[in-house]
C-alpha cells in the first residue's frame, strides 16, 4: 500500500500537480456530504466531471461554516474542489463570490493546464449553491 501512494505521488507530480494539490487527492480534503446543510448544488461541467457542493451558513453573518463537496470525475476536479471548499470556510457569500478560477489554481500552487476547467467546475458549483441558498432565503 505505501509503494502504491508513493506510485501515485509520483505520478500527479509527472502530470503536473504541485505538492499541495496531491495533498488534496490523497487526503480527500473536505470530500463528502453536509446532510443538514443549509444548500447544495450539482453542476456537470462539459467535460462531463460532476460537482456537488455542500455549504452550512451562519444565518446572520452569512459566513460559510462549513463546506464539503462530492465530485465524479478527475484528479483535477477533486483537487480543485478541495481547494475552493478550504478557501471559503469563514468568508461570507459575498466574499466567496469573488473567488476565481485564477484563484483556486494560485492557492494549489500548480495543475496541469488542461485541467484548468476543473476549477471552473468548482466555482461554477459554487455559484449555483450561493443561488439556491439566496432562493431559500426570499
Amino acid at each position: 500500500m505505501l509503494a502504491e501512494k508513493k506510485d501515485i505521488k509520483n505520478l500527479l507530480k509527472i502530470s503536473g500537480y504541485s505538492s499541495t494539490a496531491i495533498e488534496y487527492i490523497l487526503r480527500k480534503v473536505n470530500v463528502g456530504k453536509i446532510e443538514d446543510s443549509d444548500t447544495h448544488a450539482v453542476y456537470t461541467g462539459p467535460c462531463g466531471d460532476t460537482m456537488e457542493i455542500f455549504l452550512k451558513i451562519e444565518p446572520e453573518s452569512k459566513e460559510i461554516k462549513k463546506a464539503k463537496f462530492l465530485a465524479v470525475g478527475c484528479a483535477g476536479a477533486l483537487t480543485c474542489g478541495s481547494a475552493l471548499t478550504e478557501m471559503i470556510k469563514g468568508k461570507t457569500i459575498e466574499q466567496a463570490e469573488k473567488i476565481d478560477e485564477e484563484d483556486v489554481v494560485n492557492w494549489l500552487g500548480r495543475i496541469p493546464k488542461q485541467k484548468i476547467f476543473c476549477a471552473c467546475l468548482a466555482k461554477k458549483t459554487l455559484k449555483y449553491a450561493i443561488k439556491d441558498y439566496r432562493k431559500r432565503q426570499n
